[in-house]
């Protein structure tokens, strides 16, 4: 099963017919693929299913309707334990960025986190969860796949937000700052601090 977000609700990819018994679906076409995630966008549905019997094959399926953009990103801590995040959009949110050609998605994820706060000497512990979110460039629907890694730093410089990605603050939060700040973020972002 795949949850994939739409306006921050979820577009759920599923081979269990358990899950689409009570609930709308929608057949892995592309017709119905769009019709769903326009639902989703107008805030018709709280929640929608697109049915596939195949589990190896129903992400493949998809992303061949909605091409996929790859990112990495960081949920990177300090010495202190406190978490790193960045604003930009009204939203509070974690360091993320595309691929570029070449690079392995570990490196992507150390250079967005870079590139988008300044913090330097960090060091990959493990990888988190991969998330996906809908998003519209050009008029065309894509879907974002981000794989997010655990980091570490023992940084203690300056947090510069990348101006160019509209990033207005780069902040350290401890325990109850990052739950006032999720109160305020994408549910994908939620789900890296829910387990």
């Amino acid at each position: 099963m795949y949850k994939v977000f739409v306006n921050e609700l979820p577009l759920i990819l599923t081979n269990k017919l358990s899950d689409i018994a009570d609930n709308k679906y929608f057949l892995l076409n592309e017709e119905a693929i769009n019709e769903a995630i326009k639902a989703l966008s107008k805030n018709k549905l709280p929640k929608a299913y697109i049915y596939h019997p195949n589990k190896e094959e129903i992400l493949k399926k998809f992303s061949k309707k909605i091409p996929i953009v790859v990112a990495g990103g960081g949920v990177v801590t300090n010495k202190e334990g406190k978490v790193l995040f960045i604003y930009r959009n009204d939203k509070w949110d974690l360091p993320k960025g595309k691929l570029d050609k070449g690079e392995t998605i570990e490196q992507c994820a150390i250079r967005e986190v870079e590139e988008e706060t300044g913090v330097q000497g960090l060091k990959i512990e493990n990888l988190l969860k991969i998330t996906y979110h809908i998003f519209k460039r050009n008029g065309k629907y894509k879907l974002k796949e981000v794989h997010w890694f655990a980091m570490k730093t023992s940084y203690k410089g300056e947090l510069t937000g990348q101006i160019e990605e509209g990033i207005e603050k780069v902040k350290w939060k401890g325990p109850s700052k990052i739950a006032k700040a999720l109160e305020n973020s994408y549910a994908n972002i939620k789900i890296l601090f829910e387990e």
